[in-house]
């Protein structure tokens, strides 16, 4: 019994406290490796999420376009705005070059074909028959002596446009009469009709430079007589005359009041004083070849008014055109050398 180890009363109560002890500290440790583990896995769950937001913003930002300053903005503007100008004067200079507008590109002529001096257009409608032929019997020539003239450089052409119901009795009895006489112009694209003669100019200049090579385009009404030796002469005189704006230049009152006679719509236009500026007579008016050409190019763009030489007078303000009053295409004058007067 002496050799057996014996525990005393003290070291039990110190065994006891221990383990006393050792319970919570085990219980905080326990909760400690809970938490550590619940911490650890929201934060991997929370960089999985980053990486995941992470991807989706790149792919999203590869597909948005590129967020631009206002000097980027600005930028891309002024380019494209630069290059719709380019391509648009790329476009005209083509189409000046096709027909001849530059100095540099005129159409090729025929070494025994000569520059005629003008092309003489003589406005006319369908209900003026009897007219038609008491110029032919009076200042036009006709059948082999128009084609004398010819030779000489002058073309005389009545000007006419297609009736609105196309190929009815109006254009068969033109196209009739033309095939008799030859001295017609006719208008394809345009409509004859006494609202539409303010197109009529325009088309007459346009169409008339594609189909002849001249010094001289001159627009005529069917209310006038023509001396046309004396148009003739004139004409010989300012050969070479580029730029050339040629009548019996005038302005006047614009009427602005409905049903009256030369009645404008569009009065408003031309300022407080409501005059009209500078222009040549409709009666009788004369354009160089590069007028009327630049017409020709222009005429998509430009403006007519309810008059025709007004609508010419306004598109000479926007060239550089040479003003020329020659009062002897004044055809009310009392000038012994006038070469038109009142029919």
């Amino acid at each position: 019994m002496d050799g057996l180890p014996t525990t005393t009363k003290s070291d039990r109560r110190w065994r006891s406290k221990n383990l006393q002890t050792s319970k919570p500290s085990l219980v905080m440790a326990f909760f400690s490796c809970v938490a550590w583990l619940y911490v650890a896995g929201r934060l991997w769950q929370d960089a999985e999420n980053r990486t995941l937001l992470a991807n989706l913003l790149k792919k999203n930002a590869e597909q948005r376009p590129k967020v631009l300053t206002v000097e980027d903005k600005l930028m891309v503007l002024g380019c494209k705005d630069l290059e719709r100008r380019i391509v648009e004067t790329e476009m005209d200079l083509t189409l000046a070059k096709s027909q001849g507008y530059l100095k540099h590109q005129l159409r090729q002529i025929d070494s025994s074909e000569q520059k005629l001096l003008a092309v003489i257009g003589v406005y006319t409608g369908f209900g003026s028959h009897l007219k038609r032929n008491t110029f032919r019997g009076s200042w036009m020539p006709r059948g082999d002596t128009l084609k004398k003239l010819e030779e000489r450089g002058v073309v005389i052409r009545f000007v006419i446009g297609r009736s609105a119901n196309r190929g009815d009795s109006l254009d068969r009895n033109i196209d009739e009469e033309n095939r008799k006489t030859k001295d017609f112009f006719i208008l394809e694209g345009h409509e004859e009709a006494q609202e539409e003669l303010p197109k009529k100019i325009k088309f007459f200049f346009r169409t008339a430079v594609q189909n002849w090579d001249a010094e001289f385009y001159v627009k005529v009404d069917d209310n006038i007589g023509i001396d046309l030796e004396g148009l003739v002469g004139l004409l010989e005189r300012r050969r070479g005359q580029d730029s050339a704006y040629i009548g019996c230049m005038k302005s006047g009152e614009v009427v602005a009041e409905e049903g009256k006679p030369w009645y404008e719509p569009e009065w408003w236009k031309f300022g407080d004083e409501k005059t009209y500026f500078r222009h040549a007579s409709g009666s009788l008016l004369i354009l160089s070849k590069n007028l009327a050409q630049y017409i020709n190019i222009n005429s998509a763009s430009l403006k007519t008014y309810a008059h025709d030489d007004i609508s010419v007078g306004s598109w000479m303000m926007g060239v550089q055109a040479t003003y020329i009053d020659d009062n002897r295409l004044c055809c009310s004058s009392i000038r012994q050398d006038k070469v038109c007067s009142l029919a």
